[in-house]
Order: C-alpha cells, then structure tokens, then sequence
C-alpha cells in the first residue's frame, strides 16, 4: 500500500511517499528555520505564508523523486493535529482535495502519534507495550504504548516543553536559534564549571515534568537578580563574588541538567509499568548526549532503548505516512469534513 503524507503543523513543510508503513519512497522537507531565526522563534503568520507558498513545490518534488504518479497513491494522510491552527488547515485542505481527486481514502492523525511511530519504521524489532519519551519545541510526554492506536498519557510538562527551554536558554546566552543544537554544540567537551543547577521532579511519583525554573535560573545567572542591590551589598561586607560561568559552561550544565530529569522520568515510567522496552522521540531526541544517557541508564537496567534516526526526529511527512498506513489498513479512514485541532487530546 502506498501512503502520500503531509505535515504543515509548525514552521516545516513536508511531503512523502511511504511503501506499508515502513519503506520511505520519496521524502521532501522544506525548512523556513531561516525566516524565523531573527525573531528568536517560531512567528505563526510567517510559518503560515511559507506553507502556502511551498506546499505545492514539495508535493511535486516529491511525486517526482518517488518515481511515481498520482494514480498509484492508495491513501492520503496527513495531520490535523496538534500545532499551528494556519498551518494545519493549509495541510489538510490539501490533503482533502488530493483525496477527493484521487478517489482515495483520507487519514488524519495526531502528530505526536506519528512522532512515536516514527521510531518504528526503522526497528522492526520493536515490539508493544513500551514507554515512549516524546522531547520537542512543544511537547515533553510521556505515553504508554499498547498499539499504533492506542497511547495513553502518562506524564507531561506543566510549563515549557524541552524543545522550547533549549530555544530560551540559547537566546539567554546568545546562541542563536534554533536552540537545541547551538546548545549542544556549545556543550560538547566542555568541563563542568561553578553553576550546578537545581533538577526539578516534582516529588514523590510524579512523572510530569517542569523546566520553567531551570531557565529562570540561567537568566538570573547570567544578567542578576536585582544586581545592583547585590553589587552594593557585596561592597559592603566586602565579599568577593564568585566566578561567573562561561557561556559553554553554562550550556554544559543546562543540558546536563535538562537530560537528567528526561532520563530520570523514562525510566521511572519504564519501571512502574514493567514494560521491556522505552523509545525516545522528536526535535530533542537528536540530542546526543540524550541518546548516550538513555543508552546508559536501560544497558544498567536491562532494558531495551530504541531511536528514530535524526532524519525523523524533526517533523516530517514520513512518519506520517507510515502510521497512516496502518489507520488506512484498519479501516480508520476520516470523513473529507474533519477539522483542524490546535491542541492534542
């Protein structure tokens, strides 16, 4: 079964055509980081206006690349949700008119679900139930996973996503945007210095994460808390004050700080549920050092880890098209009148 996929939920506009929910015939991602990195962020009204004008650009290429026509598509799937209300309805509509021009069958899917299938079209071996960390710009979940169809929520953030306190940290310091991978680059070999940041878990069992202190916490690290009633008390008692940290320092030790508690959470969600296995998806999941602790923890543990490679850990067609396939399979279809959803269920 071929599946034609598209993705407009944020700032990426993709396409792709995928053989049974696995083989990747043709893939095509065009990226409008560029536009946005002057502002710090994601401006919805400019992802919106990429989306219009390279929607139908990518389909073509990736028609092209695939090899194939239109007539061999035998479902079309795309996302309605979550993410940018503009953008999803830019996707959809032309999902729905593909569809309906092709007499083929409409599957519209929750993004994140496809996020955690991602991890599945390149390991076979994994098998269910596991527990899937989904890290992005704007999730941090938890979900216990019993099937294609069936994630239930565990554990969440109750502030910023992983994903976006990457993207305020890095500003802080001045590296740029997008933030995940200027951290982690300003990261690499770099030796702990003075700043040790306090890791939040929220007490007893609680698998919900929260990462807005620890970005409070590098900002008043790095520009003050009342720092001139600070400099003036220093004055006074004559106290010579600490060493600040470097920015890679600081980057060190955020990121450090920011995969402790993710790992901490996985594995604590791994443990209670007893499942064999955890998987490890979105933005975030490119992180090296996330890879390499989440490695770690299950080799001390005796459990299985698996990742999608960093081609799919960014928002993609591919992954959409491959859970599509097994919605188009089951019979899962959605009538041409669905909406669009900003937020998930």
């Amino acid at each position: 079964m071929l599946v034609f996929g598209i993705d407009t939920s944020c700032d990426d506009t993709s396409a792709a055509l995928v053989e049974d929910g696995a083989r990747i015939i043709a893939s095509t991602v065009a990226s409008s980081v560029d536009l946005h990195r002057d502002f710090g962020g994601i401006v919805p009204e400019i992802a919106c206006r990429s989306h219009i004008r390279d929607l139908v650009p990518v389909i073509d290429a990736t028609i092209k690349q695939s090899g194939r026509s239109l007539k061999d598509i035998n479902a079309v799937a795309v996302t309605n949700r979550p993410g940018l209300i503009g953008a999803l309805l830019i996707g959809l509509n032309a999902a729905k008119t593909l569809a309906y021009v092709l007499n083929a069958p409409l599957v519209a899917l929750d993004h994140v679900s496809s996020h955690i299938y991602s991890v599945h079209m390149e390991n076979p071996a994994l098998q269910f139930p596991y527990v899937a960390l989904v890290a992005s710009g704007g999730h941090t979940h938890l979900y216990h996973c019993t099937s294609h169809f069936e994630h239930r929520l565990i554990g969440k953030t109750l502030d910023d996503a992983a994903g976006e306190a990457f993207d305020k940290v890095s500003a802080i310091l001045n590296l740029g945007y997008p933030g995940g991978p200027n951290i982690e680059r300003a990261a690499k070999g770099v030796a702990p210095g003075p700043l040790r940041l306090k890791r939040t878990y929220l007490g007893g069992d609680s698998l919900d994460f929260s990462f807005s202190g620890i970005k409070t916490a590098v900002l008043y690290h790095v520009r003050g808390q009342d720092a001139g009633q600070c400099r003036r008390i220093r004055r006074r008692r004559k106290v010579k004050p600490a060493r600040q940290a470097t920015p890679p320092e600081i980057a060190a030790e955020f990121q450090e700080a920011v995969v402790e508690v993710l790992v901490t959470k996985l594995m604590a969600a791994s443990k209670n549920l007893r499942v064999p296995a955890v998987t490890v998806c979105g933005g975030v999941a490119a992180n090296e050092r996330l890879r390499e602790a989440v490695a770690q923890a299950c080799s001390r543990a005796g459990a299985a880890c698996y990742f999608p490679s960093k081609a799919l850990c960014t928002d993609n067609a591919a992954m959409v098209a491959g859970l599509g396939y097994h919605y188009a399979a089951a019979g899962r279809h959605s009538p041409l009148d669905v909406d669009a959803v900003a937020t998930s269920w």
